[in-house]
């Protein structure tokens, strides 16, 4: 259920991240479950023992082992051969989708500036902690939008330029035109995004996941995103949904009741309708099991899933939410 309304867009790169919140989001860090084999230094350090800067642990000395690592101190004291143990630099990628497709432009504030303004936090956190940050758009005007990986504090301005650039694409009064395909499109798109990701890392999508054919039609996707989680990155699903859509009763002081004309805004379909009380009460229990069944089945993979209405604070999202959910720390 879509209602639209006209509200000014971020247009700059402190409208987008307000420093007040990039100081507060400036310790925190992308956390991953899996065990990092990294490539490049970096801040973060993996769990495979290697040979690098930061000591781990001792271990007896065995006949092979480099004798460059013996812990001669050690003998001396002790009459006994070990090796010193280190943990080796870990190289993370961080990749994050967001939906800028039609149906993303509603709510107050509207879905679409929600996920742009939580994956440029996301970003930002990234790249303060030189992981490599890449941010995609898909649904949009120009459909799949990829920046290319970038680190370091001194790109979060590439990457806000990239994201208000497409959330101006997706707010504009002419955004992508009306189409029919749309769980063949959202399905396609995320595993173009999924399949462009190198190394080891998080991959984080933000959507409303306003699908026809519900969560069935989503497994080409939700694959998608468990391959990626087999090859070594945490998957998660922010499922941004506006309060109209969690619960339509919200509406009803704007006239939603009575005999209406529901246009919905990806597909351009129209539909006469009788909203009632009952029929709002049967679409909020609707609403909520689709959260419940997407959920289930992102969990089956090994996705995590999220429920992000946009009219939940960016910092309590980031502070709060996905603190608690184990996605940063």
């Amino acid at each position: 259920m879509i209602l639209r309304t006209a509200q000014p867009v971020p247009a700059t790169f402190d409208a987008l991240l307000p420093r007040s919140l990039a100081e507060r989001i400036d310790r925190l860090d992308v956390l991953s479950r899996k065990v990092f084999a990294g490539k490049l230094p970096g801040e973060r350090r993996g769990k495979r023992r290697g040979r690098s800067v930061e000591f781990d642990d001792f271990k007896p000395y065995t006949p092979g082992d480099d004798l460059r690592h013996v812990d001669w101190n050690i003998y001396a004291r002790l009459d006994r051969l070990v090796i010193k143990l280190f943990r080796e630099d870990e190289d993370m990628g961080l990749l994050i989708a967001v939906d800028a497709s039609a149906s993303m432009a509603s709510g107050e504030p509207t879905k679409l500036e929600f996920a742009h303004r939580a994956a440029m936090a996301l970003a930002y956190i990234g790249l303060v902690k030189q992981n490599r940050v890449s941010v995609a758009s898909f649904g949009g005007p120009g459909g799949v939008r990829q920046l290319t990986p970038l680190r370091g504090r001194a790109n979060a301005r590439r990457v806000a330029s990239f994201l208000l650039e497409s959330l101006a694409a997706g707010s504009s009064p002419n955004p992508a035109p009306p189409r029919d395909d749309l769980a063949a499109s959202f399905n396609a798109s995320v595993r173009q995004i999924a399949m462009s990701r190198s190394g080891r890392g998080v991959m984080i999508v933000l959507s409303d996941i306003l699908i026809p054919g519900g969560v069935q039609a989503l497994g080409p996707a939700l694959n998608a995103l468990a391959a990626a989680g087999s090859a070594a990155f945490d998957t998660y699903l922010l499922h941004t949904l506006s309060d109209a859509e969690l619960d339509p009763a919200k509406e009803r002081d704007r006239g939603l009741l009575g005999d209406l004309r529901l246009t919905d805004a990806e597909s351009g379909r129209a539909a006469e309708v009788t909203v009632s009380a009952s029929l709002i009460a049967r679409y909020r229990r609707s609403i909520l099991a689709y959260t419940r069944d997407l959920k289930h089945a992102a969990a089956a993979r090994g996705i995590g899933a999220f429920l992000a209405p946009s009219s939940t604070p960016v910092e309590t999202l980031i502070l709060d939410s996905l603190r608690r959910g184990g996605v940063l720390r």
